[in-house]
């Protein structure tokens, strides 16, 4: 059975999906653009401000749902330029210091709305 999960704390899905979705233990969280809570598109930002931003969103959403980075399992980034993987990681490694999830990183042609970088994760609560 699947519970929608839905935060004024972090940006409005721009599309035909959610923020996140529990079913079972999992919380399934919809791939995070540099975008603030209230909609405003950061994506001319660098990589580096970029990510933060997304972590950021990320940490709201955990938040909601009560749990923390320490309860995600899985996550994939993607990236517009493999180039910036070592700015990103610099910044992803601040939020994930120990026991860090199993990831996937990939580079891709395009990301909405011209970002530069896009992470999508899953969390587990037990």
């Amino acid at each position: 059975m699947k519970k929608i999960l839905r935060t004024e704390n972090a940006p409005q899905a721009i599309g035909p999906y959610s923020q996140g979705v529990f079913c079972g233990n999992f919380l399934f969280l919809s791939g995070q653009i540099a975008l603030t809570a209230s909609g405003e598109c950061m994506t001319d930002k660098c990589v580096t401000e970029q990510t933060e931003i997304i972590m950021n969103n990320i940490y709201n959403l955990l938040g909601e749902a009560k749990l923390r980075f320490d309860n995600v399992v899985k996550t994939t980034i993607f990236l517009t330029d493999i180039n910036d993987f070592a700015a990103v990681n610099e910044v992803y490694g601040r939020f994930f210091q120990e026991n860090a999830p199993a990831r996937s990183t990939v580079a891709v042609a395009a990301l909405p709305k011209g970002a530069k970088v896009e992470i999508e994760c899953t969390a587990q609560w037990v």
